[in-house]
């Protein structure tokens, strides 16, 4: 029997994950059966057994995965000479998730992912598990860059960079929440929302 390549099988799970998270926005988790992933992906039930017990593991694998790519993209930002200012980066890494996530699904299908995948964390462990981790790696990510930011002399040492990164995450979350909500929210509108406060100057005492 010929042995299958690495390649092949990454492929074949990218296959399953991608058909999986389709399903899942588009129709929602719980009304979403294992039979309707393995009609969308055209694989038969031992082929994507093989990678995933069940829906579970699907949906934790797949915010597993997009927690990695954003602390990736942030620790990667953090040592670019200058760091790129937040506008910037968020822009960067909600357009690549927001808009180029999922193929073939349409532009809000991650948005509504993300908030089912919240929304599961209330009732399962293990993803609640997976969403604390999640959030303490993007927190020590943005971290990094505030520390990046400041040697750079870009940001004052007066806020804790744990308060900074929590905000900048607020901030994705609302925007993610908005885009899957109401759909009319570009990540141009955000760039130019962070760019605006930014540009605002304290007055000093006189």
């Amino acid at each position: 029997m010929a042995r299958v390549s690495q390649e092949h099988l990454d492929a074949r799970r990218r296959q399953i994950l991608d058909g999986a998270a389709r399903c899942f926005a588009r129709n929602g988790f719980h009304a979403t059966s294992m039979q309707d992933v393995l009609t969308e992906v055209g694989l038969s039930a031992g082929a994507v057994y093989r990678y995933f017990r069940g829906k579970d593991e699907l949906i934790t694998a797949i915010a597993d995965e997009a927690f990695t790519g954003v602390r990736s993209a942030f620790l990667e930002a953090s040592k670019t000479v200058p760091p790129p200012t937040p506008d910037v980066l968020l822009g960067a890494v909600l357009r690549l998730f927001l808009e180029e996530r999922i193929p073939g699904a349409d532009r809000q299908a991650f948005g509504r992912l993300i908030l089912q995948v919240w929304s599961e964390t209330l009732r399962d462990e293990r993803l609640a598990a997976a969403l604390a981790s999640g959030y303490g790696g993007m927190r020590e990510a943005w971290s990094e860059l505030v520390a990046a930011y400041r040697a750079n002399g870009l940001m004052t040492a007066d806020v804790s960079a744990d308060h900074v990164a929590r905000t900048l995450i607020a901030v994705a979350q609302g925007f993610i929440a908005q885009q899957a909500l109401f759909g009319d929210v570009s990540v141009e509108i955000l760039e130019d929302g962070l760019r605006g406060l930014m540009s605002m100057q304290t007055q000093s005492a006189s």
